[in-house]
């Protein structure tokens, strides 16, 4: 059984959402402040949400404290603020992924399944150049550690689990931001153009991640051989 733990210090939240996960068979403990989830944090849970607004301790410093501790385990932040600094810097702070707040439930029970989905076979995976370590979250080019934010993370990650194959714009859209595809892939393509950046990739001749046209992308195996 996974073990979620829910910091929510609102009961008009916590106390349905917990219903809820606990239906879908989840093991559930709620913490109402950022001291208590940091002491929760200790007992090994599956996956965390974590809302931004905790009292004593707010979200961003607990997720913070979580990564420099060097826990991996996955976080789902609530924030009722939705603008995008809030958002960037949730992220940058180690978090998987987000939900706004008033958020439906069959929503947020899917991003937790989402971050409950990592498949063990990714945990190490290995092109000639690049090396990633889905378990602690930490992507190498060559000898140096890549600095990448969660989404780039996630975006290499599926892209070299599937080295040789193409991976289709809709299954990089469905898996990395849970979302249908809907014909704009802006953020998307942002994502690939600093992958390809911080991999030292010409756009114009990658060696790394090539574009199939009206498909998607493709991570060349043996790259930088």
């Amino acid at each position: 059984m996974a073990r979620v733990l829910l910091a929510e210090d609102d009961p008009t939240i916590s106390e349905p959402l917990a219903r809820a996960l606990r239906r879908e068979g989840y093991e559930v403990d709620v913490r109402e402040n950022g001291e208590a989830a940091l002491a929760g944090a200790k007992e090994n849970p599956d996956v965390v949400v974590l809302d931004l607004g905790l009292p004593k301790i707010d979200g961003l410093e607990v997720c913070r404290r979580l990564r420099a501790s060097g826990r991996t385990v996955p976080v789902l932040i609530l924030t009722a603020r939705a603008d995008e600094v809030d958002t960037v810097v949730g992220l940058d702070a180690g978090a998987d992924d987000y939900v706004t707040k008033p958020f439906r439930l069959a929503e947020l029970l899917a991003r937790v399944r989402a971050l409950l989905r990592r498949s063990p076979t990714d945990a190490t995976s290995v092109t000639p150049l690049v090396r990633i370590d889905a378990d602690a979250r930490r992507a190498f080019f060559g000898d140096e550690e890549l600095q990448l934010t969660a989404k780039e993370f996630d975006l290499l990650r599926v892209l070299v689990r599937e080295q040789g194959k193409v991976v289709s714009r809709e299954q990089l859209m469905r898996e990395i931001w849970e979302t249908a595809w809907f014909g704009s892939t802006k953020t998307l393509d942002m994502h690939v153009s600093v992958l390809r950046r911080k991999l030292g990739d010409d756009a114009s001749s990658p060696r790394f991640i090539t574009t199939v046209r009206g498909v998607g992308f493709r991570f060349e195996p043996g790259a930088g051989e």
